[in-house]
């Protein structure tokens, strides 16, 4: 993974004010977060816990009260800087009586982006995330799922170094919540930048480098998944092909060494997993196809 870094808030704060500029909410409180480049990274917490608020300083829809933003290593104000970045919001606003392939042309022009480009991105990113079929309908009439996977299109059709994403999966089912993570992997293999959040802990799990938990606006943990995840006073063993009265055997062995009863069970696959699995049997699984279209 590069090292270069991507994002780097310093002593962050925001504090809301009300009409007589009393402080009313400290929404965040001295955040230090990096993200470098090709890193997926987590951004967590409940409600209210100024995830939000950060993003929108991220994106310079907010101005920090205190603290330091870097990205790319210019200001979020940076106009340039701007075109680098692909946003989706936690829910799209769209335009109901535009069709999914307007809508990419529409968001292409505001980058001006050559209208043949623009139309070849269109149609590989139209593909990529399944709607080839519906490309010329209007999306007002769309499911939140597809809404969503036009979102996702236009957060992408600048081909962006960075690419923020708010609740991804919101709204998809089990085998869109599968592609758009195996998407946000592949994008992240190719040296794209993933700022997430989502309170879907699971997939978050899947596909994150690193986390941040956030409560009431401060930072509570930060790190690697598998380092914060690990319980080093348990250790566990996967043997297999082994039968009942063998694992009984070893069981009682390792008991009478360490003095202990020892717990015995079974490793299962996830739910997610065994769901894909039987849709698969039916050939009704179908795959994001990644265009080519990073930089």
């Amino acid at each position: 993974m590069d090292t270069e870094v991507i994002i780097e808030t310093k002593a962050l704060r925001k504090t809301f004010r009300d009409f007589w500029h009393r402080p009313t909410v400290e929404a965040v409180k001295g955040l230090n977060l990096t993200v470098k480049r090709g890193e997926v990274f987590g951004l967590l917490g409940p409600n209210g816990s100024g995830k939000s608020t950060t993003i929108k300083m991220l994106l310079g829809l907010l101005h920090p009260t205190s603290g330091e933003i870097r990205m790319f290593g210019s200001a979020p104000s940076a106009t340039a800087m701007k075109e680098r970045i692909g946003y989706l919001p936690e829910v799209s606003y769209l335009h109901r009586f535009l069709t999914p392939r307007e809508t990419l042309m529409y968001y292409a022009s505001l980058f001006g982006m050559p209208k043949s480009e623009a139309a070849q991105r269109s149609r590989e990113l139209i593909t990529m995330v399944g709607l080839t079929q519906a490309a010329n309908r209007p999306v007002g009439g769309f499911s939140k799922g597809m809404a969503r996977r036009v979102g996702l299109a236009q957060a992408l059709i600048n081909a962006p170094e960075l690419l923020i994403l708010d609740e991804p999966t919101s709204g998809l089912d089990p085998i869109g919540c599968r592609e758009v993570k195996d998407m946000v992997r592949m994008l992240a293999a190719n040296g794209v930048s993933v700022l997430m959040t989502s309170h879907l802990l699971a997939d978050v799990e899947d596909i994150c480098d690193r986390v941040a938990v956030l409560a009431q606006g401060e930072l509570r943990a930060e790190g690697r998944i598998a380092e914060l995840l690990r319980q080093p006073e348990a250790v566990r063993y996967l043997v297999a092909g082994l039968s009942e009265e063998q694992s009984a055997a070893l069981r009682r062995s390792i008991e009478s060494q360490v003095g202990r009863p020892v717990q015995q069970d079974y490793p299962a696959m996830s739910l997610e997993a065994f769901f894909l699995q039987v849709i698969a049997r039916d050939g009704e699984e179908q795959k994001f196809e990644m265009a080519p279209f990073l930089r």
